[in-house]
């Protein structure tokens, strides 16, 4: 119910900014308007590029690595859930690659292809989004502290991006709201979710 819900405020989201920004929009964007501009632009841009869709690479193929091991080892059960959550990964991915086609919005300030949702907000909560799920199953001990590293660098490649003047804010929000309810339904799909405590204790 929490995906459909989250893909639902994505889409209509995105249709209510489509045509023109919200006044929050204008605010955040009007607030970091040239700061692109020169060496804290270019250090931005690093770290926006490196934390948004370098690291995230670098962390799905560990895990294809990871699960090609396992099965390798005959750990089979391991295997499936570390491809299980490249899926909920690549689910996610195309909250961007078919979001942005949809809903046609320009940008802050002239920039290559179109802006709602970011690119880079998608690519970085989908791999934190499956590297909880990845958690939840094989390391338990792990969940609170990688959830918590996955917000934060979520919240840090937005931030890039407002400070940029490639994005809106809602841009950013929208890529969330997207990799949420798109990557919660995918993992129920495949039985990632966790079952609740009172699901647990009935089949007990």
């Amino acid at each position: 119910m929490s995906g459909i819900v989250g893909l639902g405020l994505f889409v209509a989201l995105g249709f209510a900014v489509a045509k023109h920004p919200l006044g929050v929009d204008m605010s955040v964007a009007g607030a970091f308007q040239g700061l692109w501009r020169g060496t804290l632009g270019q250090v931005t841009t690093i770290v926006s590029d490196v934390l948004g869709l370098l690291l995230p690479s670098v962390l799905m193929i560990g895990v294809l690595l990871g699960a090609a091991l396992a099965w390798y080892r005959r750990a089979r059960h391991e295997a499936g859930i570390a491809l299980r959550a490249l899926a909920v990964y690549a689910s996610g991915r195309c909250v961007s690659w078919l979001g942005k086609p949809l809903f046609i919005r320009q940008r802050p300030r002239s920039y290559a292809q179109f802006s709602y949702p970011s690119g880079h907000v998608v690519s970085i909560a989908s791999a934190g989004l499956a590297a909880v799920l990845l958690c939840v199953w094989l390391a338990p001990k792990l969940v609170r502290w990688v959830a918590i590293t996955a917000g934060a660098a979520t919240l840090l490649v937005a931030f890039t991006r407002l400070l940029l003047g490639v994005h809106w804010l809602t841009d950013t929000v929208g890529g969330v709201l997207g990799v949420l309810g798109v990557g919660l339904v995918a993992a129920s799909v495949l039985r990632l979710l966790p079952k609740p405590v009172s699901a647990r204790a009935c089949a007990a």
